[in-house]
């Protein structure tokens, strides 16, 4: 019998043991671990930031709907990964030992390479629950004091559509209280022309995300760098096409939320040869480490090179269908290791699948694959995309609770766009 372990139970790990314990059976143990005992649906986390969702709205218990397929759960916090012994260990001293070890640990917010950014400081964000019920407080402020208002994305950061997403909600938050007359918002983003993304665009992007952003009378900023934040002023340059500083801003603000860079969280990155020097996993084009051959990885905290060099950095967006791939692979690969005994062959598409709200309305993209050249791209906006991510949330919620990754319906509706988790499925 082979233990399978999975760290960490985000949008990544929650499908990931599914699909492993699917593949395997009964004669095989699956064993989640976890620091918190709900799987949480972050993509909701802007509707949370404004008080559209409550958290037990997005939330589900984790060991109540594994056990369900019998995969055990443990809660803990996993302070080392031993991989040369094969063992996590966790805040208690307790070992949890494992023949392969699946990390889909998420990434480390990286607020600490601007001075004066995230929650503890001067910016709100919505990368955690927490962190968006702390903007939610903050939110309330703003509508109570009204004033300026900045949203973004540091420089580094590579997750560009929750800044997007959340500037386009707080506008019609305003709007409905009314007073976003009393509120200038401005956009700032390290991105080199709006709707970039970190992918180089997606079809009309850029021409679609300026529009939206000019009807709304929102400003924004590209290539920027933020120096530093003091209470209520944000310190930023912008940077010309070669990289040179162009202007320079001090813009006062009563309420900021920006995107941080990601790094890998300390655990993962502290093993040696595991990972880069931002502490993302390397793998293979199979999602294997490439030192170790019992560890594969899948989701935020893998690492890919960013689209292209930037005047500031932007890095590569990891999003939802493109790491539920990497995870059908890993499941794959798994079984072609454990039961035929024969090497990994499976390989995920990447393909990209993004819906975001923009408060009363939508936008959605495919990019089949994520990273160019594409077979597809598409960018479209609407009133039923903003029905689609209020749908979506309620879909995938529902798949965590049932405990199927990927129903037949979903995988054969999209087989007909063209779309599919895997590159290649064969023994």
């Amino acid at each position: 019998m082979a233990k399978i372990v999975v760290l960490g139970a985000g949008t990544g790990g929650m499908p990931a043991a599914y699909e492993i314990k699917h593949l395997l059976g009964q004669e095989h143990q699956v064993l989640m671990v976890n620091e918190r005992e709900n799987f949480r649906f972050i993509p909701s986390n802007p509707w949370v930031a404004v008080g559209w969702r409550e958290p037990d709205a997005i939330s589900i218990p984790i060991a109540k709907h594994l056990a369900n397929k019998h995969i055990d759960f443990i809660c803990a916090f996993v302070t080392k990964i031993d991989a040369d012994n094969n063992q996590l260990i966790t805040a208690e001293n307790d070992i949890i030992d494992y023949d392969y070890l699946v990390i889909a640990s998420g990434p480390k917010l990286a607020f600490d390479a601007i001075p004066g950014a995230g929650p503890e400081h001067y910016t709100q964000s919505v990368c955690s629950l927490e962190h968006a019920l702390s903007c939610k407080e903050n939110v309330d402020a703003l509508i109570a004091n009204p004033g300026p208002v900045l949203v973004g994305a540091f420089q580094g950061a590579s997750c560009f559509g929750p800044a997007y997403e959340y500037v386009f909600i707080l506008d019609k938050v305003l709007r409905d209280a009314g007073i976003r007359k009393h509120v200038p918002i401005q956009f700032i983003t390290s991105e080199p022309y709006i709707g970039h993304l970190g992918l180089d665009g997606v079809g009309d992007s850029k021409s679609m995300l300026e529009s939206a952003l000019r009807q709304r009378d929102i400003k924004w900023i590209c290539n920027a760098s933020v120096d530093y934040i003091e209470k209520d002023i944000m310190h930023i340059d912008e940077l010309d096409r070669k990289g040179n500083i162009d202007f320079n801003y001090s813009l006062p603000f009563n309420h900021s939320m920006f995107i941080p860079p990601f790094v890998g969280i300390d655990v993962v990155a502290n093993v040696e040869g595991l990972c880069n020097k931002k502490g993302f996993v390397i793998t293979d084009e199979h999602q294997r480490s490439t030192k170790y051959s019992n560890i594969f990885a899948g989701g935020v905290c893998v690492a890919i090179p960013p689209a292209q060099s930037t005047p500031v950095p932007t890095g590569m967006p990891k999003t939802g269908y493109m790491i539920e791939s990497m995870m059908t692979a890993v499941a794959q690969n798994l079984h072609s290791i454990i039961v035929n005994n024969v090497e990994p062959t499976h390989k995920g598409t990447w393909n990209a699948i993004c819906i975001a709200d923009m408060g009363d309305t939508g936008a959605v993209f495919i990019a089949t694959p994520q990273i160019a050249p594409r077979n597809v791209s598409w960018f479209a906006t609407g009133k039923w995309a903003h029905l689609a991510k209020i749908g979506f949330e309620k879909y995938f919620l529902l798949k965590m609770k049932s405990g199927s990754s990927e129903p037949l319906y979903e995988k054969y509706a999209l087989k007909l766009m063209g779309i599919t988790r895997l590159e290649e499925d064969k023994e």
